[in-house]
């Protein structure tokens, strides 16, 4: 995502008040969950936090990464995604084999490849170009003071809901049960077979950069010490620090990391006092699910670390003075992020996740259904990239 996609309108005096909401909501979260969860959800969202700063400032979203190589052929942002993705295999396949670490249990995102995944990974891509975001898009660029990418959220928790209303229709799509490379090659052979398909997208999208440019854009470039707290960063950092990130959660709470989950979390909890009696879904019916829903919403672990993500990118923004929000948005543009905002919930529910669980947790588990969800979004991104001009959108 470009910094221009970041924050609308002019910076004003909203830095100061917005660093000390940032600080002062940062710090009254991490103490309620230190009196009330325990260490592990407070570091959780520490993490939230660090990936918030390190998503605004690097600018490291997939939308406009995956968009810039669909429309300019430039491909900087898809290949420094291709490098977080290897130097996550490296860590995660050993960690995942080895099945525990100091008393917890550690597990991949492993799910089917089947038309489930395919048809909302589709949706999602295309959600994504019309919206705005990705799922940590749309947290990091809402909390570094997009207005628009509000509309985004709201509309992609409630297609969310509508994506687990419809949850077991989709249950019985055709396709092929899961594949992780790591169970069926080993250890050595998942980590090997993942680093060649790293490879062959570097290799195939420099080419195509190449071919159309005469030369490609460097993934890294220089960072000052300053740069640290203000920003910009380099693509590189960004992808280095997602990786820690993804690397941390999956100690810190047995799994990898997801963000659309909670999303159709809070959107349940939302329906509640409208009537909606969400928990006869099958989808909610399931043990896990169910406990989430009769818990406080600081008890679930994906939604503590998007909180973390928002204040986060709030907190950077604020330091690179660039949070100003304005809400002067055209009504194409509102109507765009409407329908991108319900595509990216629905279909992010029925392909057992989004850009981060599906695609970056669910390949770093060297799980084949990251790969087809990848294939199918980016499909769907090049369809949504194409729509972009019918609402005014660049």
């Amino acid at each position: 995502m470009n910094q221009s996609e970041v924050a609308s309108g002019r910076p004003g005096d909203f830095n100061r008040p917005a660093m000390l909401a940032a600080a002062a909501g940062a710090a009254g979260i991490c103490l309620y969950l230190l009196a009330f969860h325990g260490w592990r959800q407070a570091a959780l969202f520490g993490v939230g936090l660090v990936a918030g700063v390190a998503l605004y400032h690097a600018a490291f979203g997939f939308t406009a990464a995956w968009r810039e190589v669909a429309g300019s052929g430039r491909s900087a942002g898809l290949r420094a995604q291709m490098i977080m993705l290897a130097l996550t295999v490296l860590i995660f396949t050993p960690l995942i084999a080895q099945g525990e670490i100091g008393g917890t249990a550690l597990r991949g995102n492993v799910s089917p490849l089947n038309l489930a995944v395919v048809c909302g990974a589709f949706l999602f891509g295309l959600g994504m170009q019309l919206g705005g975001g990705c799922a940590s898009g749309t947290l990091f660029t809402a909390g570094g003071g997009n207005a628009r990418m509000l509309i985004t959220l709201a509309f992609f928790v409630m297609g969310s809901v509508i994506g687990t209303w419809h949850w077991s229709v989709w249950q019985d799509a055709p396709g092929f049960a899961p594949v992780a490379l790591s169970a069926n090659f080993g250890v050595v052979g998942g980590i090997v077979l993942s680093l060649l398909l790293f490879g062959a997208v570097w290799l195939l999208a420099a080419r195509h950069e190449k071919a159309r440019h005469g030369s490609i854009e460097r993934e890294w470039g220089p960072l000052s010490s300053r740069a640290w707290l203000t920003g910009p960063w380099p693509l590189l950092a960004g992808a280095l620090a997602l990786a820690l990130v993804n690397i941390t959660t999956l100690l810190l709470a047995g799994r990898p990391w997801g963000v659309t989950s909670a999303f159709a979390l809070w959107g349940a909890k939302l329906a509640a006092p409208l009537g909606i009696d969400v928990s006869q879904w099958a989808y909610w019916q399931r043990p896990n699910l169910q406990a989430a829903l009769e818990a406080n919403v600081f008890n679930d672990i994906t939604s503590v670390m998007n909180f973390g993500i928002m204040l986060g990118a709030l907190a950077a923004a604020s330091m690179a003075r660039k949070f100003a929000p304005s809400f002067r948005i055209p009504a194409r543009s509102a109507l765009a992020a409407v329908i991108g905002g319900l595509l990216l919930g629905y279909g992010a529910r029925i392909a057992f996740g989004c850009n981060i669980g599906a695609y970056f947790s669910g390949i770093s588990s060297t799980s084949l259904h990251g790969w087809l969800w990848f294939a199918a979004a980016f499909a769907g991104s090049i369809l949504g990239t194409r729509l972009r001009p019918v609402f005014a959108l660049r």
